[in-house]
Order: C-alpha cells, then structure tokens, then sequence
C-alpha cells in the first residue's frame, strides 16, 4: 500500500470526526466519536490517537501506511509550533497537540483552527473548485471564517485570522456578542442571533406565528424563522432581511480587500438556500466598491457538510508534506 494516504481529523466540542483519504481527497473510510471532554487535554488527545489506530485497523493498514495526520481544532492555532493556544470548547489553553499526538503515533501531525480546514475542504473538493482565491463562512452557533489567497489559509501574526464573525457592523451599538463586544455581524447573522430575534418577536406578540411555534415547542429554531418568513410573516422576514443585510455588507468589505474568486457559505443557516442568498447577493454588491470585483465573486452555498473539515485536513498533509 503507497504512502500516499492521508487521514484528517476534526476535533470539535461534541465530536472527534476522523477520515481516511487518498491523494485525490477521496474519502476512503471515516469514523466519528464523542469528545470526551472531560477527560482533559490529554484524554481528548488519546482518544483522537485511539481512533486513528481503530480506523487503520479498520481498513487493514497501520501508521506506515500514513504520510501524515492533519487537525483541525476549534480554536487560535500557532501553526508551525503545533500549538493550540485557546480553543473554549475544549478547555484548552498553550496544549501543545502537534507534538503529543506525534508522540502517540509515531507519524507527522499537522494542526489549524477548524474554520480554516473547513475552508481548505470546499477549495479542494467542494463548491470551491477553480479558484485559488476564496473565502468561507459558517453560519452557526457563530460566524466562522477561512481565508484563502493564492491557495494558502492566511494565518496572520498570531493565527487569529479569518474572525469574520466579529467584524463591526454596527459601531456603539448593536446585539451584545459572545466577544464582549457589540454589533458584531454574529449578533445579527448566527443562527443564535436569529433565534433570539424571532425569539424576542414571539414573546412580545410582534409575530402571531412564532409565539404559536415557541409555545408549542417551548423554543425556535432558525429554520422556524426562516420558514415563518417564507410564509409571508412580516417580523421573521424583517429578521432574514436584517442578517442577509449586514452578511452581504461584511462580505463585500472583504471582497474589496481580497478580491476572491468565490465566497462559499455553510453552516445551519446557509439551509435556507436561495431565500437567503438572494438577499446577500443583493447587499453585496450594492456595497462592492468596483463593479469588476462583484462580478468576478461566486456567493455560494458551501456542499461538503460535515466531511468538509476532515477533508481540508487531510489537504494539511497532502499541501505540505
């Protein structure tokens, strides 16, 4: 069997997502197990081992079989020292993963932030393709970022690069956000942010369908908003209207800084499809500030889901080694 195998591992707060790639990007086998949080940074890390092994075990291979194993985590990555510096999820803090989880297996580890693979994955194989120049959201609990110029994640100084979620919207005022600060776009454009707008719509009576939803559910979800507002609701569509507003102004900031090729949106909310990118699309380019930039920029829904963050990992491994 070549060396020419890669795996990539996706370490998140509720999951450890590992597959088995060949030099294609082609998914060869995959696994996934619960993160055991609790078992502090090194129980997290024996168990990304332990299923690295099962999974070449699985397939009848061992680490000789592997050039290398690249990560993906949920935090601010020093990407040369392998260093998680803080990943919240996880309770990490300085936890040196690279050279822990080279000690448990014998092979090359590589680690970035789990937004940046998730980039790395839609570029490779996803709704990326064709472009070396490319952005990417996720629309989630947060706003998460990746940025990729001419092929390669831009990390910056301290590998806290690509917070397109905190970017200022509104300045001195705005949603309170997670940051400590206010008006960012992921007080208006996380499916948190939606949720607790249609939220605070129901309760006060503004919108007669989702005070029937929250009280039958006893909660919303942001496909609740999104459907209430494709069904003619007025205060659901003015909160889709408000998120669509402020997402396609942030992201024509970035396309008059970066010029990409394409920006491709994933996450929870980008499920809404074309009722949602219509709006951005909209936005965007009444703020681009050339005409030839918007025109050259693709704003598309991203189409890896959940595979494309052990993919863009493997694409570490296949990219540097």
């Amino acid at each position: 069997m070549s060396t020419r195998l890669v795996m990539g591992v996706d370490i998140g707060g509720t999951s450890i997502k590992a597959a088995l790639l060949d030099s294609s990007g082609t998914i060869l086998s995959k696994r996934e197990e619960p993160t055991p949080v609790s078992l502090g940074e090194d129980g997290v890390i024996a168990r990304v081992g332990e299923i690295a092994v099962r999974l070449l075990e699985t397939n009848r291979l061992d680490t000789h079989h592997l050039a290398g194993i690249g990560v993906g985590v949920p935090g601010a990555v020093n990407v040369q020292a392998g260093v998680v510096y803080h990943a919240v999820n996880l309770g990490w803090k300085e936890t040196p993963l690279r050279e822990k989880l080279e000690a448990y297996l014998g092979i090359p580890v590589l680690v970035d932030n789990d937004a940046n693979i998730a980039a790395l994955g839609e570029m490779w194989k996803g709704a990326g393709q064709g472009t070396t120049d490319l952005i990417a959201i996720t629309l989630g609990t947060g706003v998460g970022g990746g940025v990729i110029v001419n092929g390669q994640i831009i990390h910056g100084v301290n590998g806290a690069s690509g917070e397109i979620g905190h970017m200022t919207m509104v300045p001195n005022g705005g949603p309170p956000c997670n940051c400590g600060k206010t008006g960012c776009l992921e007080s208006y454009a996380s499916a948190t942010a939606i949720i607790r707008a249609g939220t605070k719509r129901a309760q006060s009576g503004e919108s007669a369908l989702l005070s029937r939803l929250l009280a039958a559910n006893g909660s919303l979800e942001a496909k609740d908003i999104f459907a209430a507002a494709q069904a003619g609701d007025e205060a659901a569509l003015a909160i889709v209207d408000e998120a669509a507003f402020y997402l396609g102004l942030a992201l024509s900031h970035l396309a008059n800084v970066l010029n990409p090729g394409k920006i491709v949106i994933g996450g929870g909310v980008a499920a809404a499809g074309e009722f949602l990118f219509s709006r951005v699309r909209t936005s965007f380019t009444r703020f681009v500030a050339f005409p030839v930039a918007a025109a050259s920029c693709e704003i598309l829904p991203a189409t890896l889901g959940n595979d494309a963050g052990v993919i863009g990992a493997g694409w570490l491994v296949r990219a540097r080694l």
